[in-house]
């Protein structure tokens, strides 16, 4: 394992993946990934949508649900859930790697931006293309995140300029 330590402004000491309270073992048991310090489980506020996106051909009823989704950031989410591991998560994310953090960020603001464009489409009622979306645009970032959250930062469905603003975005922080 790779540990990772921050140091910031006003910080005493680093956060460190893979030490303290988030051991090998407590990282393990909130299932976050030791190297990358993030949880697939944030994926689901995506998949979930995704899933009702892609039936919209078959349910055009679900609809209205699609339209219910709002973007949630990865702290929120997990205390909106109520994730059993959610403290460990929220702390794994202060201490995931800065680039593979930046990078994540402009995933989910990618994703965040083609689903507010599929609940355009279905206010527009354009079911057929609201559902295409999903196969073109939202599961290609879906992959990337994915990807992220296994630590990498090159992933298939990453655009070149996603790619590009997360080095930026690492560079700025």
């Amino acid at each position: 394992m790779v540990a990772v330590r921050l140091m910031g402004c006003g910080m005493s000491g680093g956060v460190v993946l893979g030490e303290g309270a988030l051991s090998a073992d407590a990282l393990a048991a909130a299932n976050i990934h030791p190297e990358s310090g993030l949880a697939t489980d944030y994926l689901n506020h995506f998949n979930e949508v995704v899933m009702l996106l892609e039936m919209l051909g078959d349910m055009p009823d679900m609809a209205e649900e699609v339209l219910d989704w709002a973007p949630c950031g990865y702290a929120e989410h997990f205390r909106r859930t109520g994730y059993a591991g959610a403290d460990t998560v929220i702390a794994a994310w202060g201490a995931a790697p800065h680039a593979l953090k930046a990078h994540f960020e402009t995933i989910i603001a990618a994703l965040d931006d083609a689903l507010g464009d599929a609940q355009t489409r279905l206010r527009e009622q354009d079911v057929a293309g609201a559902a295409a979306l999903a196969a073109t645009d939202i599961e290609p970032l879906l992959a990337a995140a994915r990807a992220a959250v296994n630590g990498r930062i090159e992933g298939d469905g990453v655009d070149d300029q996603s790619a590009d603003q997360a080095e930026v975005d690492a560079l700025f922080g």
